[in-house]
């Protein structure tokens, strides 16, 4: 099969406009959405994993978390650029393992991007709650998900330019609060307490790095999403490597820079279960009415507005692709007459993450704050999305030698293999350390399955797709 088909895929009935996604999409963009979607966190959600290992412990867990992700996007690219699909690992795992295979993938990626946003979505409320105390951030939750949502809708170009715009916001302010706290920052304050349990030969120690797993993927999570886009670019065999390999070094660098400043320039532990805490570090710098510390809140809403924005566009493109499958109600396949989105995947994604932000009153598990929980939820279905991923590349570098591959993974089959034994590694931990929170994935992904099993006629009813057969695979 010729894979430069990205767009052969039919529109199925329910679809209008033209029932294709637009390919406007080049290298730059890319790179600013690969980033974008991961950018907000290094601003939040990361320092929860000082709460359960300490600064040293978490170095510990961030090192092995960024090994996984560095091999495991330079494999996972080899299958983008072979199979560039709205749906990303769903077209992968399905083409590899059959509709079942598909499934598992596509409604994992799913719970990933659907989680992500609401725990982006509290960051923002806690940022501008800085500036505005009085007005609970649940509220300025919502509004995000309004304001994104309709740009979302408007066009991709749009959203695109304005992804690039704000990453790049992001990233130069990242540089600049570790210009800003590098007066105040030593050594000591970074390894004081550095350990769980006080000694790095501790069992709670090593308990620790385990358990914080979950928060040192968030500093990476969601780069896989660019896949999404993959119908959208213009040639995805040459920008989709370009955008991934620069995108995992960027993140790899500002991920170890933003810890290791903010947790040298006072007691790390008044970080550690916040919402905010590169704000509260450079309080702790230059004090609380700095102009610096309000540039940094203000600009630094840029970092989770481009994650924010970006995964609501990965997750918009899942539920369309899914759908458009036959694995969802074929309504959510339909794009909007007027910019050709899927402006009902994007409305019911929103829907779901504004239920999870007001969840917190009747939701509770492992005495963990709500951000904490939906972050470690988008975790678990990530980590099984990477590793279903990782062994469709081993599948089908067997079933489907001849397939055009345009760019094939550095040091196969060490890198996929890397990244699949430490992928096995980080969801052990995570299902030892949050029993209730796996529970509650399973429950779901069951409910799912059951519904996969009572909708074989859509799947059947679908429009053909070439990227998701394969003479080995039963479509």
């Amino acid at each position: 099969m010729n894979s430069t088909t990205a767009a052969s895929t039919s529109a199925s009935p329910a679809h209008t406009g033209t029932g294709h996604l637009k390919k406007v999409l080049g290298p730059v963009q890319l790179w600013g959405i690969a980033v974008g979607l991961v950018i907000s966190g290094e601003y939040f959600g990361w320092s929860y994993g000082w709460n359960t290992a300490g600064t040293l412990g978490f170095l510990v867990a961030t090192v092995l978390v960024a090994t996984m992700y560095t091999t495991f996007i330079f494999s996972f690219t080899e299958l983008s650029t072979a199979i560039p699909h709205a749906g990303g690992p769903f077209a992968y795992a399905r083409r590899a393992f059959g509709p079942t295979g598909g499934f598992v993938a596509g409604f994992a990626t799913l719970i990933e991007f659907v989680f992500a946003p609401p725990a982006i979505a509290l960051a923002i409320g806690a940022y501008l709650n800085v500036q505005f105390p009085g007005i609970n951030p649940k509220w300025f939750a919502l509004g995000a998900y309004v304001i994104f949502i309709g740009l979302n809708w408007i066009g991709v170009g749009i959203a695109a330019a304005f992804e690039l715009f704000v990453t790049v916001l992001a990233i130069v302010e990242l540089l600049v609060f570790m210009g800003v706290v590098t007066p105040g920052w030593t050594m000591a304050n970074f390894v004081a307490n550095g350990w769980a349990g006080g000694s790095v030969l501790n069992g709670a120690a090593v308990a620790g790095i385990f358990a914080s797993i979950p928060f040192a993927i968030w500093f990476f999570l969601a780069i896989e999403g660019a896949a999404m886009a993959a119908e959208e670019a213009r040639d995805p065999h040459r920008t989709i490597p370009i955008a991934y390999t620069t995108g995992i070094v960027t993140l790899v660098v500002l991920a170890f820079g933003v810890m290791i400043f903010a947790g040298g320039v006072g007691d790390w532990r008044k970080l550690a279960n916040i919402n905010d805490p590169l704000p509260q570090a450079m309080k702790a710098v230059v004090g609380d009415n700095s102009g610096w510390l309000h540039m940094l809140v203000w600009i630094g809403l840029f970092g989770l507005i481009a994650s924010f924005h970006g995964i609501i566009m990965g997750y918009s493109r899942q539920i369309f692709a899914l759908a458009r499958a036959g694995y969802l109600p074929r309504y959510f396949a339909g794009l909007s007459p007027r910019f050709d989105t899927p402006h009902r995947a994007l409305l019911a994604g929103g829907v779901i993450g504004v239920i999870a932000i007001f969840s917190d009153e009747w939701v509770q598990f492992g005495g963990q704050t709500l951000t904490a929980n939906i972050v470690t939820m988008a975790v678990l279905g990530a980590i099984v999305m990477y590793l279903i991923s990782m062994a469709a590349l081993f599948k089908l570098r067997r079933s489907e030698p001849d397939l055009l591959r345009t760019y094939r993974a550095p040091f196969y089959p060490v890198f996929p293999a890397i990244a699949l034994g430490l992928g096995v590694v980080c969801l052990g931990a995570m299902v030892w350390f949050n029993g209730m929170l796996t529970l509650l994935f399973i429950v779901l992904m069951a409910a799912a399955y059951g519904y996969f099993l009572l909708t074989s006629g859509q799947r059947k009813a679908a429009a053909p797709d070439e990227m998701l057969s394969s003479p080995t695979t039963s479509a």
